[in-house]
């Protein structure tokens, strides 16, 4: 079964966007050679997103680099909306009911990973209890304010475990009564 795992490149104050959606923050911090991504993006082999960053913002746009993962992207994307458009592009599927979501992603992923992009989605997954890991970057770089890497007001604490062999931020999920392993 497909692993669920939501990645992001975060500034050092935990910020995934900046005010308003902008991704231009990021953009002089792409390109630099890095083997966890390469690995991420090797392994990765469907892409469950929110609305907001499906058409929202992308630090390449303009470039031959633009769409996901540096345009690098050719696969199947599950959205979640309450606001289809009435034409799908290609590759694309709508839906707005989260569980029926992550039923599509996880059929078009296969045995590899559904990348989870976007707070909201994976603030929804967590909440649902159905994300498995985390993964985040981190930029050097303050932006005072924009889209958190996850905001959840009066939320309840969510225990990380390192995943074995890797050096960046990458966790598995451990909900507070399971067992930790």
């Amino acid at each position: 079964m497909a692993t669920l795992l939501y990645s992001a490149t975060a500034s050092l104050d935990g910020f995934i966007a900046g005010p308003g959606g902008d991704m231009s923050w990021l953009t002089p911090h792409l390109g630099a050679p890095n083997p966890t991504a390469d690995r991420l993006m090797a392994q990765t082999t469907a892409i469950l997103a929110g609305a907001v960053t499906f058409g929202g913002d992308d630090p390449n746009r303009g470039t031959d680099r633009e769409g996901a993962f540096g345009g690098q992207w050719s696969g199947p994307v599950v959205v979640l909306t309450h606001r289809p458009p009435a034409q799908a592009p290609d590759g694309v599927t709508f839906t707005d009911d989260l569980h029926h979501g992550v039923e599509l992603v996880r059929a078009a992923a296969g045995d590899g990973t559904a990348n989870v992009l976007g707070a909201d989605v994976a603030r929804q997954l967590l909440a649902a209890r159905l994300l498995d890991e985390v993964l985040l970057f981190f930029a050097p770089v303050l932006l005072g304010d924009g889209t958190r890497v996850l905001d959840v007001p009066g939320g309840t604490q969510v225990l990380l475990d390192p995943v074995p062999g890797e050096t960046e931020h990458w966790y598995r999920v451990r909900y507070p009564d399971a067992p930790a392993g």
